[in-house]
């Protein structure tokens, strides 16, 4: 890929005021910046804590929570999730620069979707799910669901990026470790295999089939980590009161390669073996989630359900090359108010890559509007390759210009501050960085990261081929 964009030293702006307390520095620091963007609501004021997260779970409660089919959905490093107590997190260097991994593995696997050279289409790879050492994983949210019957309770992320749910199970001849006892089938009245000439088996991208009419799959991953086992069914249970009898999933009894201590994954793509294609009979076509702003807060995943009445809609762009996938159109991007110009390209919308990834030519664009607005903050040294950061030390407000990502059709989603400065890590616990990267290149795609879908009742209304954005949709 293209080296990155070089970026100049831009002159302080000088409507930032250099210190201020939370109310009555806030209120004339707002006159500074309506000068410079048009207006006060152009900006974000906020305390200076609210990017950094709580020691204890602080639950919140968001409209999609009422649907019957609602998991609750944590941070996996952070103080809900059961897979805390496993081990130390992962340092910010070690997710960004697997989440850099992911994101350039995507942006491959799509470009060597659509090229027409058919060697260069060969080299395109395949979506990771897991990267790199054990109990680090690209995916930074979880949900527990229960399998089998009786049912027993599994830690998994959740993945638009992918079709095929899976855990692992025994008997086992290479498994990782992983949070809770491997799914036993002998210990399900409702488990059986699905047969080779199965619907299911014959969609799977990658199975045989073995002597005794079992269906096998294998989930490969770009980092030479791969899952193998039988495709099953079995009583899905989401909530207490709802569950989905005959799912159908991988189990898994031969592992290798490098993965977390989560117990597997939920597959929200657009195939018909995901969890949303399977379910769409009984809760309708489409799915919806809202991740929380912080780690320690909780956010839902839901199955069908009436979108918010807030909920600004964008046209999902069908991709004949990727058809699992989902695509959306970004048309324009506005910063404290005032329109970035920039081409449109074709985004990714991903649950697990964390930052949006952009066309180096859009990136180059809105960092240079952000960062001469954000002048009167002293510059940190960057992170990986996070460059764009600020020191907040003694500040106990800020205001941070708004950013809002415009979409195909005007749906227009106005960022949380949690969705444009990302937060370091308890090392340095004052610095945040811009929560935006390059793609690397100019070519007209991207990713939508889920660290701008934060706070956002996200509607995936596949039944219309929409996607939606609500407001505040985890609160």
């Amino acid at each position: 890929m293209a080296a990155f964009v070089t970026r100049r030293a831009l002159p302080r702006a000088s409507c930032l005021a250099a210190a201020f307390a939370v109310v009555a520095a806030a209120s004339a620091f707002r006159l500074g910046a309506a000068a410079a963007s048009g207006g006060p609501g152009d900006w974000r004021v906020v305390s200076a804590g609210a990017l950094r997260p709580s020691a204890v779970c602080t639950p919140a409660e968001g409209a999609g929570a009422s649907n019957s089919s609602a998991l609750k959905v944590v941070h996996r490093h952070g103080p809900c999730s059961p897979l805390r107590s496993r081990g130390a997190a992962p340092s910010p260097v070690e997710i960004l620069d697997r989440d850099r991994d992911r994101a350039n593995s995507m942006l491959r696997k799509i470009a060597g979707a659509s090229a027409t050279n058919a060697a260069r289409a060969s080299m395109g790879v395949r979506l990771p799910a897991h990267w790199a050492t054990a109990s680090l994983g690209t995916n930074n949210y979880v949900v527990t669901v229960g399998l089998g019957t009786p049912a027993r309770y599994f830690t998994v992320e959740f993945d638009t990026g992918s079709d095929l749910s899976w855990v692992q199970c025994k008997p086992c001849k290479d498994c990782y470790e992983q949070n809770d006892p491997l799914f036993d089938p002998a210990k399900s009245r409702t488990f059986s295999t699905v047969p080779c000439g199965a619907r299911e088996c014959r969609e799977l991208p990658s199975r045989t089939c073995s002597p005794d009419n079992r269906c096998r799959f294998e989930c490969a991953y770009a980092d030479g980590s791969q899952t193998d086992g039988d495709l099953a069914r079995d009583t899905l249970t989401l909530t207490p009161s709802d569950a989905i009898p005959g799912f159908v999933f991988g189990c898994g009894h031969e592992n290798s390669g490098f993965f977390g201590t989560e117990d597997g994954l939920i597959g929200l793509g657009r195939k018909s073996v995901s969890l949303s294609s399977q379910a769409a009979s009984r809760h309708g076509a489409g799915f919806s989630y809202c991740l929380p702003s912080l780690s320690s807060g909780t956010g839902y995943l839901a199955l069908g359900g009436a979108a918010p009445a807030n909920a600004q809609f964008t046209p999902m762009v069908p991709s004949r090359d990727l058809p699992s996938l989902y695509f959306l159109r970004l048309t324009g991007i506005v910063v404290a108010g005032k329109a970035v110009k920039v081409p449109a390209a074709s985004m990714l919308i991903d649950s697990g890559t964390q930052l949006t990834n952009l066309p180096d030519g859009t990136f180059a664009a809105l960092w240079s509007v952000f960062a001469r607005l954000m002048g009167g903050y002293r510059r940190a040294p960057g992170l990986s390759f996070l460059d764009t950061c600020y020191n907040f030390t003694g500040r106990a407000a800020l205001q941070v210009p708004s950013v809002a990502l415009v979409f195909a059709g005007g749906a227009t989603v106005s960022l949380d501050v949690s969705g444009v400065l990302v937060r370091l890590g308890s090392d340095e616990p004052h610095v945040a960085c811009l929560a935006f990267t390059s793609t690397g290149d100019d070519a007209p795609v991207g990713i939508l990261g889920n660290t701008q879908q934060k706070t956002f009742a996200v509607v995936y209304d596949v039944a219309n081929q929409r996607v939606g954005f609500g407001a505040k949709g985890c609160a």
